[in-house]
C-alpha cells in the first residue's frame, strides 16, 4: 500500500493552511496554466486521481461534465471533499493509485494534480489510464519537477556571481526522495523528465504539450513567496492524448 501521509494529523493540519486548500483552484498558482490545457468538459466523463478536497471535481461538474469521479487514498481528504460537495454528478472513491482498477474506455479526461509523483509503479498506472480512456481522451496532470525533487540539500546557495542558486544533486539517480514537509519522512519518487515522457509514449500516449511551469512577474508581485520559484521549475504539467 502507498504511504498515506495525508492522513497523518500533522501533515493534514499543515496542508489545510495552504492557499490551494483554503482558496481552491484559484489558490494554486499553476491553475491558469492547467486550465489552458483542458478541453471542453461539457458532457464528458472525468476522473480526478488524488482529488484531495474535491475542488477540481466540483469545478468540472460546473463546466458541464456529466460524470465526475474523485479518487484519493486519504480518508481525511475524502471526508473533507464529501462535506464540501452537494452534487449528484460527483462520486468519491477511496483507492490506492498503486493498485487502481479502472473500467476500459470509460473516461474522456483523466486529471491529476500533484499526486503522481508519489506513485512507485508509474508505468503500470499509465497503461491502466490509457486503457480507461475513450479514443481521443486525454490525461492531464501536474507533478513535482525533477529539478525540484533532485536536490538533496534543501537550501539556497550563492554562485560565483553572487546570485542565489539551487544545488541539483543526483538528478540521474531515480527513486525515492525523502522530504520533511509538514511531517517527517514524506516519500516521493524522483524521475527524470525524459522518463516521464518516454513512459507516456511507451504506454501509447501522444504528447500534446509539456509546460515546465514557473510564476509570472505579476504572480510574484502579488505573492512574493513565489519569487524563489522563478529560479527553477517546481512543477511540470503534461497533456497527452489517446490517439
Amino acid at each position: 500500500m502507498s504511504q498515506n501521509i495525508y492522513d497523518d494529523p500533522d501533515f493534514f493540519a499543515g496542508y489545510a493552511t495552504l492557499p490551494r486548500s483554503v482558496e481552491g483552484l484559484s489558490g494554486a498558482p499553476e491553475w491558469d496554466a492547467i486550465q489552458r490545457l483542458l478541453p471542453d468538459l461539457n458532457g464528458k466523463s472525468i476522473i480526478d486521481l488524488g482529488c484531495g478536497y474535491g475542488w477540481f471535481c466540483r469545478w468540472a461538474s460546473a463546466q458541464g461534465a456529466t460524470q465526475v469521479t474523485g479518487v484519493d487514498l486519504s480518508e481525511k481528504m475524502l471526508t473533507k471533499a464529501i462535506s464540501m460537495t452537494d452534487d449528484s454528478a460527483i462520486t468519491y472513491l477511496r483507492a490506492d493509485l498503486e493498485k487502481l482498477s479502472l473500467p476500459t474506455e470509460q473516461y474522456d479526461l483523466i486529471y491529476s494534480s500533484l499526486a503522481l509523483h508519489y506513485v512507485v509503479d508509474i508505468y503500470s498506472l499509465l497503461t491502466k489510464l490509457y486503457q480507461a480512456l475513450n479514443q481521443g481522451g486525454r490525461v492531464i496532470f501536474s507533478a513535482e519537477h525533477p529539478i525540484y525533487t533532485a536536490p538533496l540539500i534543501q537550501e539556497w546557495c550563492i554562485d560565483k556571481y553572487g546570485n542565489k542558486a539551487w544545488p541539483v544533486n543526483q538528478y540521474q539517480q531515480e527513486g525515492n526522495r525523502i522530504s520533511h514537509w509538514f511531517a517527517d519522512g514524506v516519500v516521493k519518487q524522483h524521475r527524470k523528465l525524459s522518463t516521464w515522457i518516454n513512459l507516456l509514449i511507451s504506454a501509447g500516449f501522444e504528447i500534446i504539450e509539456l509546460d515546465e511551469w514557473g510564476p509570472s512577474c505579476e504572480q510574484i508581485i502579488e505573492n512574493p513567496t513565489l519569487d524563489e520559484e522563478k529560479e527553477r521549475p517546481m512543477i511540470f504539467i503534461i497533456s497527452a492524448q489517446k490517439p
